[in-house]
């Protein structure tokens, strides 16, 4: 029985728990009953021009024949089988793909259900490595201020402490370890300042540090910020020197979204360990991979336990993996980096007059990615229906309205983003 829309709110009011919200005077929740291109279309039949790519992850627009080929395939073959003691070949297919897409360093993956885990998984391997090294002192992480790399725990202990969930989570979250945020932007000139933070912190805790963790080049859900290449660069030395482990976090960059098919090569360096999700499937399925050096694998392997000991239920699913190689053959295969630059071109020219509102305190734009900060946080209770009633989908959040559109979006539809943002942000100002 299909519910009607009255009765469909009331029971999602009911019963659904939505992420970031409460059960109790919830914002409004906008029923979808189909998507297709870059359209989302809503069960009262409007059609809203979706500027999130559904958190970052459907570059290819929905339903995509390609994509949906390649499930319906697989789903005939076999849905699903445990990883452990089996194998099958769209894993070892999207495994090898994987690799060949990264620097020669990184050679093993290993398969995870979400972004959050495949964070989970990365910091455990860190661990576990420094522990088969016989120094089970390197148990913590640094990372640097802004950041986010998702919500269950350990990836929640290297987020930002401030904007994260520190405070309500104190006593459960293992305390990790914070360097300022990188002050040079994306673009501007190197000032070697910016990494005493960084540096203070590995010469002082060098012995305690079993990994740095970073989003490459852009930070995203702790505050959408752009910052130079070569802080990273320069990071991956500063590893190297004081022997710590690079743990990269290209969940949200990877996969084109920055100009280049990985955030880390703008900087020309490649991390020990590799976290990539999202955009991995094209947006058909929940997958994510932990790729790490031959030296990482080797010595979790060889010493101390011998085995890495993680093993989710749904591990190297194969309906998700027979996706994930749709979605990376489709992305190559067509021209991805030139609909990324077209794409920062417009936004730079059409978000660029927010900047002269008065409750504008920055615009920036980096590859598929358009940001306009606030000096405020919005009202998450009123602002997704401004747009919604502009014909957009954008959701805000706390003083950040931004866009990351699929690469397949037209020229046309990206200007009716643009243009509802300033119209929104202009009318709150």
């Amino acid at each position: 029985m299909i519910l009607d829309t009255t009765r469909l709110l009331d029971a999602d009011a009911l019963h659904v728990w939505h992420p970031y919200s409460s059960m109790v005077g919830a914002p409004p929740v906008y029923p979808v009953v189909s998507a297709s291109g870059v359209r989302l279309r809503l069960a009262d039949g409007r059609e809203l021009i979706d500027g999130m790519s559904s958190w970052w992850c459907a570059i290819h627009g929905y339903n995509h024949p390609v994509l949906n080929e390649a499930v319906r395939a697989q789903l005939a073959a076999m849905s699903h089988v445990m990883f452990g003691g089996l194998t099958h070949e769209p894993a070892v297919k999207l495994a090898e793909r994987l690799i060949s897409l990264v620097p020669s360093p990184l050679e093993t993956v290993f398969f995870s259900d979400s972004g959050s885990v495949a964070v989970e998984v990365a910091i455990k391997m860190a661990l576990q490595y420094w522990i088969a090294r016989g120094e089970e002192g390197r148990k913590k992480i640094l990372t640097i201020r802004g950041g986010y790399h998702g919500d269950t725990f350990g990836a929640m202990s290297v987020c930002d402490p401030v904007t994260g969930m520190h405070a309500m989570f104190k006593g459960f979250l293992a305390e990790q370890l914070f360097a300022e945020r990188p002050a040079v932007r994306f673009g501007e000139t190197w000032r070697e300042e910016d990494l005493f933070s960084l540096r203070g912190h590995l010469h002082v805790h060098q012995k305690e540090i079993a990994a740095l963790i970073l989003e490459p080049v852009v930070q995203g859900a702790g505050g959408m910020w752009f910052y130079s290449s070569d802080y990273l660069r320069r990071a991956r030395e500063l590893c190297d020197e004081y022997g710590v482990l690079l743990i990269l976090d290209e969940i949200a960059s990877g996969f084109g979204r920055t100009g280049v098919l990985f955030a880390f090569e703008h900087a020309g360096i490649a991390p020990d360990i590799l976290c990539l999700g999202k955009a991995l499937t094209g947006g058909y399925m929940s997958l994510a991979a932990t790729l790490m050096t031959q030296s990482v694998a080797d010595t979790v392997s060889r010493k101390g336990e011998g085995v890495f000991m993680h093993g989710p239920t749904f591990m190297a699913n194969p309906l998700a993996c027979a996706a994930a190689l749709a979605s990376i053959d489709l992305l190559l295969a067509g021209p991805w980096q030139s609909r990324v630059v077209s794409i920062e071109q417009q936004l730079r020219a059409e978000l660029a007059p927010c900047a002269g509102l008065s409750n504008v305190a920055d615009v920036r734009v980096l590859g598929a990615i358009g940001v306009v900060e606030l000096n405020h946080p919005v009202d998450m209770h009123s602002i997704p229906g401004r747009f919604v009633d502009r014909g957009v989908w954008v959701r805000p959040f706390g003083r950040l309205v931004y866009l990351m559109p699929p690469y397949v979006i037209e020229e046309e539809d990206l200007r009716k983003l643009t243009g509802a943002i300033f119209d929104v942000v202009s009318r709150i100002a």
